[in-house]
């Protein structure tokens, strides 16, 4: 098991990692060796996480969730596969987590009396800056 939170936690069965060639400098190691982490774990199908945690996980995940609602994480910053991997889940864990937390609903509010009367107030002194900025009209004078 992966926990995530007290009480919310997921199995290692459903994650696959594979691992595969990094890109970027490092000359033959780079070519040789494949050290990149790429962790996919099925969110429609995980039957440790509730549907509210999907569906928001699902949102959180963007471009790195794949049409099958299979989430699609990669770790290559590291010289060594088990630190990729520490790496890899770690992320998953912080991405769960993130989507375990419930947003606050927002309750809809009426600007007051003298928020009103400020903005007013606000727009007339604006208005009269402006108006001030125009060159004087020679028919007045």
């Amino acid at each position: 098991m992966i926990p995530i939170t007290d009480n919310l936690s997921i199995e290692e069965d459903e994650i696959t990692l594979s691992f595969i060639r990094s890109g970027g400098p490092g000359g033959q190691n780079v070519n040789k060796v494949s050290t990149a982490a790429q962790l996919r774990f099925d969110v429609r199908a995980s039957a440790n996480l509730p549907q509210a945690i999907k569906e928001r996980l699902e949102k959180l995940a963007g471009n790195r969730l794949t049409r099958e609602g299979v989430l699609v994480l990669t770790a290559s910053s590291h010289r060594t596969q088990e630190a990729n991997r520490k790496e890899v889940v770690a992320r998953l864990v912080d991405l769960i987590k993130k989507a375990a937390v419930e947003p606050k609903k927002r309750i809809a509010t009426r600007p007051g009396r003298a928020q009103i009367q400020r903005r007013l107030d606000n727009k007339a002194r604006r208005a009269i800056v402006k108006k001030n900025r125009t060159k004087p009209d020679p028919r007045e004078e």
